[in-house]
């Protein structure tokens, strides 16, 4: 389904949701990632269907279904705005001086079939889940035939996770044309939880016209069809972000991903272009990029975090992410009070949202929103000593995976008391790890 459908469709929602099921969320720590929105201690959330229809106190409800969330903070989930879901199944390949990312990400891609894409993307999806990320932006650049798109598309809508599928090529080099055909077709099967987009890239060859030309095609594909567009400023990040500009490139649906050394003027256009950021700091520093400052970035409004691929940043941990990205800061500036926590957690929800096109949607809790939500049980011994006052840094500096103790996507409880509600652990494990060992013997 298209962005524009999607968001289209988010007036409807709160009429419609109305005949769904009633959830009712009880007695948690409301944590606000909006500006000049306070948080809501001893707060519940009221669900019908796949909507939030209120917020507030001593809320009831007949025949609702109850969480308790009492002695737990309530936000939204997590939103990994760049992802590579595909390389789940290389996790560990990845052993830098002989095993760098690119190289092997390349040879390991060419050998995977559609089933080794479903696992892939599936169990990362699932994995993302769990670990309290509701929505991902994933850059599926490994896109071998239709087969394969189809797949990943499949993956996603029964992992149960919200996503934008960014669709782009088998070639990591550019020389092959994106299979805008294929995404048309699949721009027309319904989902209501993953949309599409255009995984674009820019050539390595800056001079190559012909190349520029399948690229211009590509890109007025995705203007004309109002698809969100993620495009890699790495490598070459200089002369890649002016191209992006002297080309009138930059524009409201384009989101630059990495970028980690964009000079300001460059980060000045984006910005008045309306364009979208995605930092991943694990990723960025793993493949030596640079050292990510996310203070560098203030100038940008629509500013979110990725993990790049969980294979990539070691596992789907966005909390790791958040404590580097605030270790960095402190580290690089000498200086312990530049990291503000509460600013982190809203770059890796609703700044996530607005780079991918879906904070009328998603990326905070209030009325009329889908019911996209993560609870954190603090009742452990890692998040335990904390004496009260503002949870957001105990949450950046302390929390991790496994604090996690509730999901909800779209209304649906996912994750209960510490545990996936409709998933074979082990069985999706073995089921990884088999097309994991497939992919090592073709070596």
């Amino acid at each position: 389904m298209r962005l524009s459908a999607l968001l289209l469709l988010n007036c409807c929602f709160f009429a419609s949701a109305a005949e769904g099921p009633a959830l009712l969320i009880k007695n948690g720590y409301l944590l606000s990632v909006q500006p000049g929105v306070a948080d809501a201690p001893d707060s519940d959330v009221l669900i019908h269907g796949d909507t939030i229809v209120k917020t507030g106190k001593d809320l009831s409800e007949s025949g609702a279904e109850v969480v308790d969330a009492r002695g737990k903070y309530i936000l939204p989930g997590f939103i990994d705005a760049h992802s590579h879901l595909w390389i789940t199944t290389l996790r560990g390949q990845f052993r830098n001086k002989d095993g760098e990312f690119s190289p092997v990400s390349t040879r390991s891609g060419a050998r995977m079939q559609q089933q080794d894409i479903y696992t892939a993307i599936y169990s990362g999806a699932v994995e993302q889940i769990a670990a309290g990320i509701t929505t991902s932006g994933d850059f599926f650049d490994n896109v071998r035939g239709p087969a394969w798109g189809e797949a990943g598309f499949k993956a996603l809508n029964d992992a149960g996770i919200r996503a934008v599928m960014f669709y782009g090529g088998p070639d990591k080099t550019t020389k092959t044309a994106i299979d805008l055909e294929h995404l048309r077709q699949l721009m027309a099967q319904p989902s209501a939880r993953v949309s599409l987009g255009l995984a674009w890239r820019l050539p390595r060859d800056m001079q190559d016209r012909d190349n520029w030309a399948m690229r211009d095609r590509e890109f007025n594909f995705a203007r004309q069809n109002k698809l969100p567009v993620q495009v890699h400023v790495s490598g070459k990040p200089d002369a890649m972000f002016n191209a992006l500009i002297e080309r009138h490139y930059l524009a409201p649906f384009v989101t630059v991903v990495h970028a980690t050394d964009a000079k300001l003027q460059q980060l000045a256009a984006l910005e008045k272009a309306g364009g979208g950021l995605v930092l991943t700091p694990v990723s960025e520093q793993r493949v030596g990029y640079g050292l990510t400052r996310t203070d560098h970035f203030h100038g940008v409004d629509r500013l979110g975090l990725g993990l790049d691929g969980n294979a990539l940043a070691g596992s789907a941990d966005m909390f790791a992410t958040l404590r580097l990205a605030a270790l960095t800061q402190s580290g690089a500036s000498k200086d312990e009070a530049r990291p503000d926590p509460r600013r982190l957690l809203a770059m890796a929800t609703l700044g996530g949202a607005k780079t991918l096109g879906l904070d009328k949607m998603t990326g905070s809790i209030e009325p009329g929103k889908r019911a996209d939500i993560q609870i954190i049980n603090p009742q452990t011994l890692n998040m335990s000593g904390f004496g009260g006052g503002d949870p957001a840094a105990l949450i950046v500096y302390s929390a991790g995976p496994q604090n996690v103790d509730t999901v909800i996507v779209d209304g649906k409880v996912l994750k209960r008391g510490g545990k996936m509600v409709t998933i074979d652990d082990n069985e999706l494990i073995e089921r990884a790890n088999a097309s994991a060992r497939r992919l090592s013997e073709q070596q």
